[in-house]
């Protein structure tokens, strides 16, 4: 018995080792592809935005006068000079609407861009990364700017108060989205209000006298990427194949049935033989359609094996059942962002419960001396 156990465990770290190995495998491949395509996309599409506030000024001239001396008298010189000041931004209305579009494929495209200054247009300048404008405003007199720009982008998209910290007055941001899965960038503002709409969601930012260093941002929802999923189901694998020779052990060990460690190894290579056609199969199908054929390939063939060891209604009850719960229900965890954790983890409470009651009145000393 022991010599068995310890065989299978050697097999169990075989395994884990190829799976460790894939998984870095596909890692590689992806990372290194999206490397390569980032660039390219980004010029098509868009790159992650950042939103400045605007900034205001005004120019005024100085007359600064002095005196040089010249062939031995006094000469008054004077010189204009323009003093630039800028211009505090009394209140903010931030209108943002977001669209998400997946699409295929640092530049950032803007359109149907528009400023107005109290109602009227401005004509506008591009210089380097910004946009100016110039117009004339009365003395003492307060101004309405009004900015508007249609754009396309990638990842997410900010608001941001500058690089240091910065004090914000009256400010008022109102944000739509066309999606309910809504995540915040690290290190970003909260918003007051977070509302349902039946397109997405409707979330606003209102501060009065705000002093901060962090930005408002939005983190758009990722679509389900084929090879990062496959990555991460390969590196847990061997938890499900651990669970699926627990529970073939206990099941031969009570009922008295002989598994010999060639027999664990081949149903090893059933469960290694998903991974890897599903490491190569979501580059030509959905990843949902991989994982059916997948998990059908894998369970066939550890079924019409198991037949011709032990016996037809153990390979398709105990084992089939088995190779579905921990093969088929683990991996497919990983679709459901932020529950896999949780599913596995009662998915192996009710494993260890069922085992302790199938195991409870076993004499483990007696099944251990009876199969040196």
């Amino acid at each position: 018995m022991t010599k068995r156990i310890v065989a299978i465990v050697f097999i169990f770290l075989c395994t884990a080792v190829a799976w460790a190995v894939l998984g870095s495998t596909i890692f590689y491949r992806t990372y290194e592809t999206d490397t390569r395509l980032e660039g390219q996309v980004a010029s098509i599409w868009g790159a992650p935005q950042s939103q400045m506030p605007p900034s205001a000024s005004y120019e005024r001239v100085e007359l600064l006068t002095s005196e040089t001396t010249e062939n031995g008298k006094k000469k008054v010189v004077t010189t204009k000079t323009h003093v630039t000041t800028l211009l505090p931004l009394d209140s903010s209305r931030v209108d943002v609407g977001l669209a998400l579009e997946h699409r295929q494929t640092s530049q950032a495209n803007y359109d149907d861009l528009a400023l107005t200054l109290d109602g009227q247009p401005v004509s506008l300048k591009n210089e380097k990364n910004s946009t100016t404008a110039h117009a004339r405003v009365e003395a003492g007199k307060t101004a309405t700017l009004r900015v508007g720009y249609l754009s396309r982008g990638l990842s997410t998209w900010t608001y941001s108060f500058g690089q240091e910290v910065a004090q914000v007055r009256d400010f008022q941001l109102r944000m739509k989205t066309n999606f309910k899965d809504i995540d915040f960038p690290q290190n970003s503002l909260s918003p007051a209000e977070n509302r349902d709409t039946p397109e997405g969601k409707e979330l606003v930012w209102s501060y009065k006298n705000l002093v901060t260093g962090n930005n408002i941002g939005m983190a758009m929802p990722e679509k389900l990427q084929p090879g990062p999923l496959a990555g991460r189901i390969s590196y847990f694998a061997p938890v499900s194949l651990f669970f699926f020779f627990f529970l073939m052990f206990i099941i031969t060990t009570l009922r008295g049935i002989e598994l010999h460690p060639m027999n664990y190894f081949f149903l090893a290579a059933a469960f290694f033989a998903f991974h890897l056609l599903l490491a190569y199969l979501v580059d030509h199908v959905s990843i949902h359609a991989a994982f059916a054929i997948c998990s059908a390939v894998s369970i066939f063939l550890v079924v019409s094996y198991l037949r011709l060891v032990v016996g037809i209604r153990f390979a398709a009850v105990e084992a089939a059942l088995a190779k579905f719960i921990y093969l088929v229900l683990f991996s497919y965890a990983f679709f459901f962002k932020g529950f896999t954790g949780l599913a596995v983890t009662i998915g192996s409470i009710l494993t260890l419960f069922v085992v302790m009651q199938m195991t409870g009145r076993i004499r483990w000393a007696e099944k251990f001396a009876n199969n040196k």
